[in-house]
């Protein structure tokens, strides 16, 4: 018997041949790393769509209006890594769970004073306010444990870590993956022990959607066979070896060891298009230790972690190979380089081609955005710097043309840079 047509189902789905996921803008679900987009729950619901033979759409309403606007037709299932609980099964129809979680005391890594539920006692929890860890902290207050449960309201669990690694706060709680996604942008924290039961996270629908619940269902039975799940969750939670910020003695040795291979090639490159040899041998160190053969689990490889679709449209066909990973990722920075060419100042320029490099040309020109509406001066990198981070709040790029980024990396991206590039200048010999 066909479902009855209505938004949503899934013969409403095939009709208009597009699906419409709704879906938080951030690092763990949904965002946009290097002009492409990404996320674990992306990667899984664009196979979805693939799945089903139609077109994806992406919505990001925030994730206090997610179920509103699923109820609503706005969109038509929810995929943003979230567990299914009681309260929620009231506001909609889940899949069957597809990932086990559980959630996760975060504290400093030199925090010594917290190491199990007791230990809690007194303390101020941070958490974002209408979540599954606000319901198992009232749990736990309801059975005697003395806390103080603060609430952030709009705030995404990986910006309350950053506070926690930075220590403006003591303790947050978070899934168990995405504490572990965070760990390496904040390898500062430390997570602690476990506070629930392990959670099934799954995907949700409206309570008219039986047929697209049960091919969600039949989707990750076929992706768990087959080892796409496996291999989409390898690249995100498992592989923590994306970038090695190395100490200074390190890099010194390595100028010595590793440079002198590469240190024809680089010069080559950023002779054709004005550079510093310099600054670009800085740049690769920064992207890849001056190590061939290096790869990011967001996809990126070689001397400068080229993606495939720079390595496409530059004209090369293996990342790996040296000189062809430097002629792209040169070729590609000179690209962005040209595109601010309302900036006067040459080094003001490249730092903000480098960001661009790191974090993505329209996330710069978000940011450039906001420096305008805060009245700061959109071609100084002073104002950039300021203005980047602000790209993790959600009342900042919720009002932007890009959406939410990892802001405080391309401040210290380029930070590494100019440092390792001051070094070069004294040490390295042309």
């Amino acid at each position: 018997m066909a479902e009855p047509a209505g938004k949503g189902t899934l013969e409403d789905i095939k009709e208009k041949g597009k699906i419409t996921v709704i879906m938080t803008n951030n690092a763990n679900v949904y965002y946009s790393y290097r002009d492409e987009y990404m996320g674990f729950e992306y990667d899984l619901v664009k196979k979805f769509a693939e799945f089903l033979g139609v077109k994806l759409e992406v919505i990001t309403p925030g994730w206090d209006e997610m179920f509103q606007a699923l109820n609503s037709g706005e969109g038509d299932m929810i995929a943003a890594g979230v567990t299914i609980t009681k309260p929620r099964k009231k506001l909609a129809d889940f899949s069957e769970g597809y990932l086990e979680v559980q959630q996760q005391v975060i504290i400093h890594k030199n925090n010594d004073s917290i190491d199990k539920i007791k230990d809690l006692n007194g303390k101020k929890i941070h958490i974002r306010p209408q979540t599954s860890y606000e319901q198992r902290l009232e749990e736990l207050k309801s059975n005697g444990l003395n806390i103080d449960i603060v609430f952030h309201e709009n705030m995404p669990t990986e910006e309350l870590i950053r506070m926690v690694a930075e220590k403006e706060i003591e303790v947050t709680v978070a899934d168990s993956n995405i504490a572990k996604l965070n760990q390496r942008y904040y390898p500062d924290i430390r997570i602690a022990f476990p506070i629930s039961e392990p959670q099934q996270l799954g995907w949700a629908v409206r309570n008219n959607s039986d047929k697209l619940r049960e091919k969600i269902n039949e989707f990750f039975d076929k992706i768990e066979k087959n080892g796409t799940f496996s291999q989409i969750y390898e690249r995100y939670y498992r592989n923590v070896s994306i970038f090695d910020y190395v100490d200074i003695k390190r890099f010194h040795r390595r100028l010595k060891t590793r440079l002198p291979r590469y240190k024809d090639i680089i010069k080559k490159a950023a002779e054709k298009h004005g550079f510093d040899w310099r600054l670009i041998a800085a740049m690769v160190y920064q992207e890849s230790h001056f190590n061939p053969y290096a790869r990011s689990y967001t996809g990126v490889r070689g001397l400068m972690q080229v993606t495939q679709r720079t390595a496409r449209e530059m004209g090369i066909n293996n990342r790996m190979k040296p000189e062809q990973s430097v002629k792209a990722g040169v070729g590609y920075l000179a690209k962005i380089y040209h595109r601010f060419d309302e900036i006067k100042d040459p080094e003001t320029k490249m730092l903000f081609a480098l960001a661009s490099y790191n974090v993505g040309y329209g996330h710069v020109r978000d940011a450039q955005d906001i420096c305008r509406k805060k009245g700061w001066d959109p071609e100084k990198w002073s104002s950039l710097k300021k203005a980047l981070p602000l790209l993790r709040e959600r009342k900042y790029y919720k009002n932007t043309t890009y959406g939410y980024a990892r802001g405080t990396e391309p401040v210290r991206y380029v930070r590494r840079i100019m440092t390792y590039y001051d070094i070069i200048k004294q040490k390295a010999h042309e």
